[in-house]
């Protein structure tokens, strides 16, 4: 299983956006349990989740600061 790569992501609304960040993480949590309960059996799964995040928390950033820099400039202009 291949990285999930980053122009999967940015095609999302924030709406999914969201929950995809709340899904990623709670699948973590997942992780982290069965890493200590000793349940794992791919802990390969650790690193997809975590790239998997960082790409949409990556993505939700630049939404952000492109919004904030509209208005910022447009409240320049006036």
């Amino acid at each position: 299983m291949s990285l999930p790569k980053i122009d999967e992501v940015i095609n999302l609304s924030d709406e999914e956006l969201n929950e995809k960040i709340l899904a990623v993480k709670r699948q973590l949590f997942e992780l982290r349990m069965q890493k200590a309960t000793r349940q794992l059996e791919k802990p390969h799964q650790f690193r997809h989740a975590q790239h998997q995040l960082a790409q949409l928390l990556t993505v939700e950033r630049a939404r952000q600061r492109a919004a904030s820099l509209a208005t910022q400039s447009a409240t320049e202009q006036e």
